[in-house]
């Protein structure tokens, strides 16, 4: 019967020995015993070649060419301007006082000097803030309609095609600045006075001949509108401002008051 030829034979030296379980050296890819599997105990080339370059490495330094330094780098840090080799506390031109530092002031006075005329150049032409704030308008009014209408109240019931949504603010000295509610786009601004300040839990007192009147007035002007006219028809009037998402303020008035005075002391934020 052929005997079973198992294991490996150690290639370190003279040893030679059988190894049923050989190892394998990932470094010099030779085999080895269970003593002479280690890379030192078989002095394996790999090893001896990293310590060469580690060696040849560690020997090589390039020192910092800025007086009074003595910085050494293992690798090469040179100034692109003057080329001179400086570590890495002196890498930049200020640290080692390059001397073509002031190479650069020339080319920044060029630049100023090409912003100047650019514009000098923009001051006489026409002027196009006026279409692109007519676009940034509109654009705000979109956003400002978005907002409104997640978090408005009203009359539930309405068509979405029928309500008209405003930041309503609300008379001085109320707890709430200002409350955001759509209306009918065919309702007077009687009714929406009615329900605006249903809405609020304010007092009203229309129906008396001498107390102050709830009026609903414009954001800009402060004018009380007409109570009889309708939203829809308001918001087609191109000369009025009002727009679906916009301002409108509400506010107690005298019987001969037309509107209310300093608007911008009603429309701030809420």
């Amino acid at each position: 019967m052929a005997e079973l030829d198992i294991g490996k034979h150690c290639q370190f030296g003279t040893c030679n020995q059988k190894d049923f379980l050989p190892f394998f050296c990932d470094g010099c890819s030779r085999v080895f015993c269970l003593h002479h599997k280690g890379r030192e105990s078989h002095c394996c080339s790999e090893v001896s070649l990293r310590k060469d370059i580690f060696k040849s490495v560690s020997n090589t330094s390039y020192l910092c060419s800025f007086h009074d330094c003595d910085g050494k780098e293992l690798l090469p840090v040179v100034c692109p301007y003057c080329q001179k080799n400086v570590c890495l506390t002196h890498r930049h031109q200020d640290d080692h006082e390059c001397e073509k530092l002031e190479a650069h002031k020339p080319r920044m006075s060029a630049t100023q000097q090409l912003v100047k005329q650019i514009v000098e150049s923009k001051k006489g032409a026409p002027n196009s803030k006026g279409r692109r704030g007519a676009r940034n308008s509109a654009t705000a009014a979109k956003v400002a309609l978005m907002k409104l209408k997640l978090c408005a109240t009203g009359d539930k019931s309405l068509p979405q095609s029928e309500r008209i949504h405003f930041q309503v603010f609300l008379p001085k000295g109320t707890k709430d600045r200002c409350l955001p509610m759509y209306f009918c786009s065919k309702w007077s601004v009687g009714k929406v006075v009615d329900f605006a300040s249903s809405l609020a839990s304010l007092k009203n007192n229309n129906n008396i001949l001498t107390a102050k009147k709830l009026r609903l007035c414009h954001p800009l002007s402060g004018e009380a509108l007409k109570m009889e006219l309708s939203l829809e028809s308001l918001l087609s009037n191109t000369e009025s401002p009002l727009y679906n998402g916009g301002d409108v303020i509400l506010e107690y008035l005298d019987n001969d008051s037309i509107g209310v005075k300093y608007t911008s002391a009603y429309l701030t934020e809420c």
